[in-house]
């Protein structure tokens, strides 16, 4: 059964990692794929043409959530291309991981920007879509983190923790319309950036885990098709944990 069949998506920062496992996924229920980069352009159209081979339609875009103007430009473009918008999925995010005593104030700034301030971006540009149809999904990519803060992560922490209140008032604010905006807060997921650490650190984290595993990008990904399908029709400013039970 396709869930999102017939839907159009957007997925920033989706051409690896998690944001890739949510567009193979998203494709495979049907749904139609725009989704940005940042540097990686081969990949990215490699996984465009993968996506167009399950029978959706894929789109690739080079746009910098971090930036106001071409957020705007590219729900712009992404409406004129695919008629509309359906579920958005803020998923670009970076680290810059320091003790506080050693993080500079460029490192703070950038990660706030690239993680929060691309998901006020993103909405505030897909939000004229999404208020004209009288619909829409807004799905946040927060972190265990965001939940629990982190020694030597205090700016990913803040902005992961950032995201989950702009979030609970984006719910506040657009649900009279039918827009729906939920967090999802990942804990350890496997993916490429993961395999160039020390395998028995890694080990180490799993163990820790109750379901004693790292995660993948599907486990994220199926709970991304949950909320942006019409399953979760009644569901807003929740914050989903796809931890494996590490914060329970």
């Amino acid at each position: 059964m396709k869930l999102l069949e017939g839907k159009n998506a957007i997925i920033t920062g989706g051409s690896r990692g998690i944001g890739k496992g949510i567009a193979q996924v998203f494709a495979q229920h049907g749904a139609n794929v725009a989704f940005t980069y940042n540097s990686s352009a081969e990949s990215a159209e490699a996984l465009a043409k993968e996506l167009s081979g399950m029978g959706v339609k894929a789109k690739a875009y080079k746009s910098n959530a971090a930036s106001f103007s071409e957020a705007q430009e590219l729900v712009d473009e992404v409406v004129k291309e695919f008629g509309s918008i359906d579920i958005l999925v803020n998923n670009a995010g970076i680290t810059k991981d320091n003790l506080l005593m050693r993080m500079s104030e460029e490192d703070f700034d950038r990660v706030i920007e690239v993680n929060l301030k691309s998901i006020f971006n993103m909405t505030k540009a897909a939000q004229r879509t999404f208020l004209k149809q009288r619909s829409g999904s807004i799905i946040n990519m927060s972190s265990v983190v965001g939940v629990t803060g982190n020694a030597g992560q205090a700016n990913y922490a803040a902005s992961k923790a950032g995201i989950i209140g702009f979030s609970k008032s984006m719910a506040q604010e657009l649900g009279s319309r039918n827009i729906r905006t939920n967090v999802i807060a990942p804990g350890f997921i496997e993916t490429e950036m993961t395999e160039k650490l020390d395998e028995k650190t890694v080990q180490g984290w799993r163990d820790a885990i109750p379901l004693k595993r790292g995660g993948s990008p599907e486990d994220i990904a199926n709970a991304c098709v949950f909320l942006g399908s019409d399953l979760s029709s009644y569901i807003t400013g929740q914050i989903i944990h796809v931890d494996g039970g590490m914060h329970t």
